[in-house]
């Protein structure tokens, strides 16, 4: 990777508080330099940096905001009305190897990735403390480990080439040095460093001691339910079988019951959701504002996002509550409630685990255990059970309950459904362009995507 991209982005880069409180104002401090540049030697340290990459990953470029949009401006059930100005080429698929798009989540994620680097690399059994600290500390690279891969993964769907029939995935810098240059990975090489890394952070997290205090922390439950959702890219259904079992199994969540739906989104639940499985936290100190992405959709905000038209009665019967969480304008009100942006941001909720068990089962597994998990959901939300689920059913489930969370142009296009890419639209843009400044670097290895002027 380029030089530019990490040595200021890091070196002045604020991270979380030493403080390993969980409450939802965090302070933020900057890591002085020399801290930075010499190896770490503290499970404060440690903690620091892993909580800087949690900190990264709640900007607007990234899951503040814009990867959320992405996901869903470039579907069949959600657009960009441009108030606001936003998301006009990423959804016309218009955008130029200059677009701020494209640079501003490929440089965010990188950035993130660095601190996890970092983490990773530190050399434990040096560390300055007890044996029980070393214990928690290797807990947190394996906590590292998670973020990178799902950072890895986020970059493979947005940049890689896997839906316009090229094999390039992405750069995969897995030690911090600037002044590196990298190629990329190739699609199959990109994703067997991220199940490594998913790997390795079930091993260190299950044998070391564990620091997790709540749902802003990332925990082995969560983990296997962002395994899952990799698997499920893959078409790897037994692993998302095995996953789903296990975090069931596990205990812990719930669905959200039918008349608590709406709650369980408000800035009040803010890590108390019995459905949360992952959230990022804000707080009061770091409020995304005008930039978040519920200020993006919201019509108090710049009502940016919104369904389509027909869209919210296709979808929902007039007893289902999950209508009610959308306004008579197709503006999701009831999700994004708070125009602040200083409510956590949601990466994994427990229904999204139970509907990939579904999708699992009915791919290989058990259609009863499939029909059980699918009528967990459904008789939550105003709906009566039924006696046989199919594949059709899973989709538009997964359409009602996922709605506006990031999630649908993944799902389209891992089913193979293109339908909704604008029939003026360059398949090619399907993914992202390389960012020019990667490509302009004298001697740079990286190749652009095709398609675009670079």
């Amino acid at each position: 990777m380029k030089k530019r991209l990490f040595t200021i982005a890091l070196l002045s880069a604020t991270v979380l508080s030493f403080n390993v409180s969980c409450s939802d104002d965090f302070v933020e401090r900057e890591f002085y330099q020399n801290v930075e540049q010499a190896p770490l030697t503290s499970l404060q340290e440690m903690q620091a940096f892993v909580r800087g990459a949690l900190a990264s990953m709640r900007a607007a470029t990234y899951y503040g905001a814009d990867f959320l949009a992405y996901g869903e401006v470039r579907s069949d059930n959600m657009y960009s009305n441009l108030s606001g100005g936003y998301y006009q080429n990423v959804q016309n698929y218009t955008m130029i190897s200059t677009d701020g798009y494209a640079s501003g989540t490929w440089n965010q994620v990188y950035t993130m990735i660095a601190k996890t680097n970092i983490a990773i690399n530190a050399d434990v059994n040096s560390f300055v403390g007890t044996d029980l600290d070393k214990s928690k500390a290797r807990f947190n690279q394996g906590q590292a480990h998670a973020l990178r891969a799902q950072g890895f993964f986020d970059l493979l769907r947005l940049y890689g080439q896997k839906y316009t029939d090229g094999n390039l995935g992405i750069v995969l810098p897995t030690v911090y040095d600037p002044k590196a240059k990298m190629p990329r990975a190739t699609i199959a090489e990109t994703e067997a460093q991220i199940e490594a890394d998913f790997n390795k952070a079930l091993e260190l997290m299950t044998s070391n001691t564990s620091t997790v205090v709540g749902k802003t922390d990332i925990n082995l439950s969560s983990v296997k339910g962002l395994m899952s959702r990799f698997y499920l890219y893959k078409g790897d259904y037994a692993k998302v079988r095995q996953l789903t079992n296990e975090i069931v199994t596990a205990g812990g969540y719930s669905i959200a019951a039918e008349g608590l739906l709406a709650e369980t989104f408000k800035y009040t639940m803010n890590g108390a959701a019995p459905n949360s499985m992952f959230e990022l936290a804000v707080g009061q100190v770091s409020s995304l504002g005008t930039t978040s992405y519920g200020y993006r959709l919201n019509p108090a905000g710049y009502a940016n996002i919104q369904l389509k038209a027909g869209v919210k009665d296709n979808l929902y019967t007039s007893t289902d509550v999950r209508r009610t969480l959308i306004n008579a304008n197709n503006f999701i009100t009831g999700k994004y409630t708070n125009i602040s942006g200083n409510d956590n941001v949601k990466v994994l909720r427990f229904e999204e685990i139970i509907l990939n068990g579904v999708e699992a089962e009915l791919n290989g597994g058990s259609a009863a255990k499939a029909l059980t998990y699918y009528n967990s959901l459904i008789t939550q939300r105003g709906l009566a059970a039924v006696s046989v689920v199919t594949m059709d059913d899973l989709k538009k489930e997964r359409a009602r309950e996922l709605i506006g969370e990031g999630l649908r142009q993944w799902d389209l296009l891992r089913w193979g459904d293109k339908s909704y890419v604008p029939a003026k639209a360059n398949p090619l843009h399907i993914a992202f362009p390389i960012p020019r400044a990667e490509i302009n670097i004298e001697g740079t290895l990286i190749k652009p995507n095709p398609g675009y002027e670079n």
